[in-house]
Parts: structure tokens; sequence; C-alpha cells
């Protein structure tokens, strides 16, 4: 019941929510060899796909909030990170989490198409579906590219700033085997934010520099399908 785990089964709902909004559908076209979708399916699936990868992202910045208490203010972790403050920095983050998908979903619902589209991707990805449409997208690029700003850049900030907090009390402590001991404590969930906004930006700079679809699609599998099957990994090592 402690609170870095409850948030650690709570990231593990989102990592498997993350997975399930694609790769299942992505299997059953390949058993089937039909690559169809509708348009209200498309929707839905970016809307979830925003939905739990946003998540994913918000819940990495409540866990660097949680091991900057632990490191920084020890003594008073368990009075501080108490169950009501864990419950109600989920729920933020889910309505966080929504506000977002919704946002995507709206300004995706305002595209003009044209018949029988065809996404060179194995997902309803939103910058593809920008390329894709009839009317003007210059406005919903740059609404996109802000929302992108504000729900990305915000929980990265916090993230940067609770380890610049960390490292700054860790090279406080006078013994090695303290700092050591200090480093351990946050090693994973380190690694888990490296591994999910490093491929994030390798798989939206691919996308940017590369005229390839294909590169990019195999990029989003390691982004959907290696870094949530590393998590548990990761977090089994220490944590």
């Amino acid at each position: 019941h402690q609170p870095m785990f409850i948030l650690l089964s709570i990231l593990s709902m989102a990592d498997i929510g993350f997975t399930s909004t694609t790769i299942p559908k992505m299997i059953l076209d390949i058993q089937t060899h039909s690559r169809v979708i509708s348009y209200a399916g498309c929707l839905n699936q970016l809307s979830f796909f925003i939905l739990f990868g946003c998540l994913d992202s918000t819940l990495l910045t409540v866990m660097a909030y949680d091991r900057f208490v632990a490191i920084c203010y020890p003594l008073h972790y368990l009075v501080i990170m108490n169950p009501r403050l864990c419950s109600l920095l989920v729920l933020v983050s889910f309505l966080i989490s929504f506000l977002e998908s919704q946002l995507h979903y709206l300004l995706m619902s305002q595209l003009s198409f044209c018949t029988n589209v065809e996404i060179p991707h194995f997902f309803c990805d939103p910058p593809q579906l920008l390329k894709l449409a009839c009317n003007d997208t210059s406005t919903s690029e740059i609404v996109i590219y802000f929302i992108g700003v504000i729900f990305g850049g915000v929980p990265l900030s916090g993230i940067i700033f609770s380890y610049y907090k960390i490292v700054s009390s860790i090279l406080r402590v006078p013994s090695s085997g303290g700092k050591y001991k200090a480093f351990v404590t946050c090693a994973s969930h380190l690694s888990a934010v490296c591994l999910f906004y490093g491929t994030g930006l390798g798989v939206y700079f691919s996308s940017t520099v590369s005229r390839s679809p294909k590169k990019g699609a195999v990029a989003s599998v390691v982004y959907m399908v290696v870094i949530p099957m590393l998590n548990p990994i990761i977090y089994r090592i220490k944590t």
C-alpha cells in the first residue's frame, strides 16, 4: 500500500490501455488481410491513444514528485504522500489526459476527408490524418502544436524540476553510500522517463525528418509496444 506501488499499478493499467488501442486492431488486420477502419472507429482509436499516452506522461510526473518527496523529505514522506493526495493526483492526471484526448478528437472531427482514404500507418496517427485532409489544416496544425507544448512540455518540466531538486539534495549527502542509496531509489523511474520521452521524441523527429512512412511506423511500434513491455521489468529491478 505504499504510494509508489499504487502509482505503479495505475501506470501498468495505463500501459495496457495504451497498447490495447492499436495493437489488437493491427493483429486483426494481419490475420484477416483487411486494413479497413471506419471514420468513427478512427476517431475513437485516436482519442483513446491520446488519453492513455498523456496519462502515462502525467503519471510519470506524479511519480517524479513522489521520488522528490521520498529523497528530499524522507521523514515526512508518508504524511505528504497520503492516500488522499495520491488519489487526487491520479484523478487530476486522468482529467488532464481526458481533456487532451477530447481536444484532439474535436480537432480531427472538424477535418474533411475524401472517400477511401489510405493512412500510411498501422493506426490513426493525428499528423497522418492532417496530411490526408481535404480542407485547410494550418489552423489545426498550430492548435495541435500548442496543445502538444502544453500537455507534453509541462509534465516534462515538472519531471526536470523534481530531479533538479533531487540531485541538489543528493549532492548534499556527506557519505558516498548515502548518495548511492538515494540514487538507486529513483534509478528505475529515471530509466522509465528516459525511455518514454526518448523514444517519443525519436518518433516525432523521425516522422518529421524522414519521408518514409515505414520508418515512422517502425518507430511507433517501438514506442507503443516495447516501452510498455519494458516498464514492468525496469520497476521490478529496483523501486
